[in-house]
């Protein structure tokens, strides 16, 4: 390990303002931000996916930041071999460098690597497919509750992607998803110091209702009309998404389908908690304080070499 190059990780729910302290730790420290929000990949997923804006992406360089096509397959374990690459080019021109985001397994993928799976079963992917095809994803989540409650708990449920791969893991191994998920950490040649950002549940509620108003008022419902034929692909199998091709269905009315995905973010941002909550070498701040850059940037002095 080179412990005179650090990988500073801003972590924490959606709507907590990760965005906004990054770049402001970018700057201080002269650096770059390296995105660890998988919704953030794609192009074709903009206003629903709350990326930074123009002026924020000029602010600092961003990687991983409309990477990626919906139309193309993307795992963590392929996030992995990708940004450590990246790291290994940045860390040549910077002692730190900023990875933020929301999503726990791809900043996990990048601070410890992944465990050994066994190779799936051939054809149980494709009937779990068809069962969420048949009788959609809450029946799939039932089941990974009863098969695998620890992950259950710790998963995007509501992301069928991630369901049906720990099913299929479990009717392939009789083991649960979870249980396969215990190896040792991959040593990474850089030091690694965790920041997490939340605030009171009452206000991050608040403003994640606030931010989705403000996604509909920037016309999320034509950017989902837009992407109507690709609806069956992975990536669009997400809240923001989801709700509104059921607006397009007849299933909800407009203002039904908004106030859901007000409740699924809000559900998808205690998951997260959960998650990271989970994580002891995380150091939090409260996102709301007035002076949060100046406390993170305190916490970091004694810490950075």
């Amino acid at each position: 390990m080179n412990p005179n190059k650090t990988l500073i990780v801003i972590a924490g729910p959606t709507a907590a303002g990760k965005t906004a302290a990054a770049i402001e730790l970018a700057r201080q420290y002269q650096t770059v931000i390296v995105s660890a929000d998988s919704r953030q990949f794609y192009r074709e997923m903009a206003i629903g996916t709350a990326k930074p804006n123009d002026e924020e992406l000029a602010a600092v360089p961003h990687y991983f930041i409309n990477s990626l096509s919906i139309t193309e397959t993307y795992t963590a374990g392929d996030y992995e071999k990708e940004c450590l690459l990246l790291l290994d080019d940045l860390f040549k021109k910077h002692d730190k460098v900023i990875l933020v985001g929301g999503s726990g397994l791809f900043i996990k993928a990048v601070c410890e690597g992944f465990d050994t799976f066994p190779d799936p079963e051939p054809g149980i992917r494709e009937k779990l497919n068809k069962e969420l095809e048949e009788n959609g994803l809450t029946r799939l989540q039932e089941k990974l509750k009863i098969a695998d409650p620890t992950y259950y708990n710790q998963a995007d449920i509501n992301n069928p992607q991630r369901v049906i791969r720990a099913l299929e893991i479990f009717e392939s191994s009789g083991k649960p998803y979870s249980s396969f998920r215990k190896a040792d950490l991959n040593e990474r040649p850089f030091h690694i110091i965790k920041l997490g950002l939340n605030m009171q549940r009452e206000l991050l509620y608040q403003r994640i209702n606030q931010r989705v108003d403000i996604m509909v008022d920037q016309g999320l419902v034509e950017e989902v009309r837009s992407l109507l034929p690709h609806r069956h692909l992975n990536a669009l199998h997400t809240v923001g998404y989801t709700e509104i091709f059921d607006y397009f269905d007849g299933k909800t009315g407009l203002a039904t389908a908004i106030e859901l995905i007000k409740q699924n973010t809000r559900r998808f941002a205690k998951r997260q908690i959960t998650w990271f909550g989970k994580d002891k070498e995380i150091q939090w701040f409260n996102a709301a304080s007035q002076t949060l850059a100046t406390d993170m940037l305190a916490a970091l002095k004694p810490l950075l070499v």
